[in-house]
């Protein structure tokens, strides 16, 4: 889990108004808690997941992405609520964001991600967890990442991975902060865990 070392603080940025105080944790390598079920008591505290239906026919397969004031995205605003589509490519680590403000669900519609969480807000009761989860295709599930969790993923598998991502804001690149994916506090192990 994570040491006492001391904290590594992320600024704010001023003209955002008072934001939750945000520091990278400095954790032993590795992949934190792999979650497999959707309720795990090992989940980040304000992570929620949950698995969502596929109907497959003969001609292909419907999902549904979202009904605006129902499910995970049920308390973002209609008036600010963002859909976004992602293609990545085998291999493509794309990691760590993070929001001051803003929440995502993920919807993985394609592929397979092994999705990295670190929960970065100093004053959380999981403040250093990290979470792996491996969703996507094989295991269909919606992702909640509150403001102030780092996020981000590999695409695993040898096919690219498609993700559609719902913010609870418009886009607003001084609420997006990044953190390399190698970044050695966080200790996130990108490598193939099972060889």
């Amino acid at each position: 889990m994570m040491t006492d070392d001391n904290l590594v603080v992320i600024p704010a940025d001023p003209n955002l108004g008072p934001a939750p105080v945000l520091a990278i944790p400095r954790c032993e390598k590795g992949i934190g808690e792999v979650i497999r079920q959707p309720g795990s008591a090992d989940l980040i505290d304000g992570v929620l997941v949950n698995p969502f239906p596929v109907w497959p026919d003969d001609r292909g397969c419907f999902l549904e992405i979202l009904r605006a004031g129902q499910g995970l995205a049920a308390g973002f605003p209609r008036d600010t609520t963002q859909v976004s589509y992602a293609l990545s490519y085998p291999g493509t680590i794309k990691a760590f964001h993070y929001h001051r403000f803003q929440a995502d669900l993920w919807i993985p519609v394609a592929g397979m991600l092994q999705v990295a969480l670190v929960d970065l807000r100093k004053d959380s009761p999981t403040f250093g967890r990290r979470n792996t989860m491996y969703v996507g295709s094989l295991r269909p599930w919606q992702i909640l990442v509150p403001a102030g969790v780092g996020h981000g993923y590999k695409v695993v598998g040898v096919e690219s991975a498609a993700l559609v991502y719902i913010t609870s804001r418009f886009y607003d690149p001084a609420d997006e902060g990044r953190i390399p994916h190698n970044q050695l506090r966080i200790a996130y192990d990108w490598e193939t865990q099972h060889k």
